[in-house]
C-alpha cells in the first residue's frame, strides 16, 4: 500500500499515526480553503460514511496544530478555522474573512508589515492579520 503525503508528514513528527490523525490531515490537505471543526466533521462523515466524533476530531485538530502540520485561524465570528495551505508553518500571512459568506482565505502571496516593535519587556509570538470585506464570489453575486 502507498504512503499517502498526510501519513508521511504525520510520521515524520515521530509521532505515532493514527487512522484519525490520518484521515483529518488528508482531508484538509485536499481542500482550497479554511473550514470548521463542524464543516470538517460534517464533510468526513459524508466522504467516510462513519461518524469521526467532535471530541477526537477536536483532539487529532489541537495536535495537528501542535506539530505545525496544519494551522488554526481565528475569525472575525469567533469560530476557529483550518487550514493546511501553503505558508502555515511560519503562519506569516494574512487571512481574509468575508462578511458576506464569513469564509476565511489565506493570502500567502501578499506582503505583510515588518516586525512590529511592541514596548520594552512585551515579546511576539504570533501576530494574526485578519483582513476583512467581501471576497470575489459575493462581488460577482451583487
Amino acid at each position: 500500500m502507498q504512503t499517502s503525503i498526510a501519513e508521511s508528514q504525520i510520521r515524520a513528527t515521530g509521532a505515532r499515526v493514527t487512522r484519525q490523525r490520518v484521515l483529518v490531515l488528508d482531508f484538509l490537505l485536499g481542500q482550497q480553503k479554511s473550514l470548521t471543526h463542524h464543516e470538517i466533521q460534517a464533510a468526513l462523515a459524508k466522504k467516510q460514511h462513519e461518524e469521526l466524533d467532535s471530541v477526537t476530531l477536536y483532539r487529532v485538530l489541537e495536535w495537528l496544530t501542535e506539530n505545525e502540520l496544519i494551522h488554526r485561524i481565528a475569525g472575525a465570528d469567533q469560530v476557529w478555522r483550518f487550514s493546511a495551505g501553503a505558508g502555515h508553518h511560519a503562519h506569516e500571512h494574512a487571512h481574509f474573512q468575508c462578511i458576506s459568506c464569513e469564509q476565511v482565505t489565506c493570502f500567502t502571496d501578499l506582503a505583510l508589515p515588518r516586525k512590529i516593535k511592541l514596548p520594552e519587556g512585551f515579546q511576539t509570538q504570533e501576530i494574526d492579520f485578519l483582513i476583512k470585506g467581501t471576497c470575489a464570489n459575493c462581488n460577482r453575486k451583487t
